[in-house]
Order: structure tokens, then C-alpha cells, then sequence
């Protein structure tokens, strides 16, 4: 069985080894770097199993943006999935400014108890 400990006691090894796990752990992804105005918001409806249940909570999309501006694709990253599909179902019919190119950026929804 193969052990690692004489490679952790090298120190050029160790550091590269940081700097790798740094760069991976730490680089911004393309979602962050996107920021384009909404000029058109569709709100979500309230899924039956959440008023059922009396849930609450945000919902974190990244959501692909064409160049004219509709949405391409959504995905959830955050948040509880009983919202997702009502989420990106809303999302899909917003409308954003249009951009050299396609972009893409992330969303924050919040589903009040009702």
C-alpha cells in the first residue's frame, strides 16, 4: 500500500500542494462575474407541498443568460430543492439587458410562508 509521507516532507511538494487546493478553492467562477439588469421579473409561484409544510427560505439559481438578453438555462445551487422547480420555471421567463455575449450570473429568490 502506497504512503504519501515522504512526499508531505518535502517542502516544494507541500507548497504546490497548497497552492493548488488555494487556486481551486478560491477562484471566482464565472457566475460571480456577470452582472447584468433585469428588465422583466416573473415571480414564482408558492409550491403546495411548502404552504403544506409552512416552509420559507431562499433559493440560490445560477442562470445562463442569452446575448439578447432570455434565459438560456437555470440550475439550482443553493437553497431548499421543495422551491427549485417553481424557481426556474419563473426565472426561465425573466428578462435581462442584452450583452456582447452570453453571460451567466446568479439569482437569489425568496419564498415567504403563506
Amino acid at each position: 500500500m502506497p504512503t504519501f509521507a515522504p512526499l508531505l516532507r518535502r517542502p516544494l511538494y507541500v507548497a504546490g500542494l497548497l497552492l493548488a487546493l488555494f487556486s481551486v478553492s478560491f477562484h471566482p467562477s464565472a457566475a460571480q462575474e456577470a452582472s447584468r439588469k433585469v428588465i422583466a421579473k416573473t415571480a414564482p409561484t408558492y409550491p403546495e407541498l411548502a404552504k403544506r409544510l409552512h416552509l420559507a427560505g431562499k433559493v440560490k439559481l445560477e442562470v445562463a443568460i442569452t446575448a439578447g438578453g432570455s434565459v438560456k438555462a437555470a440550475r439550482l445551487v443553493g437553497g431548499n430543492p421543495v422551491f427549485e422547480n417553481n424557481a426556474i420555471e419563473a426565472v426561465k421567463q425573466w428578462r435581462f439587458e442584452a450583452a456582447p455575449t452570453e453571460t451567466k450570473t446568479v439569482v437569489v429568490l425568496e419564498f415567504a410562508s403563506q
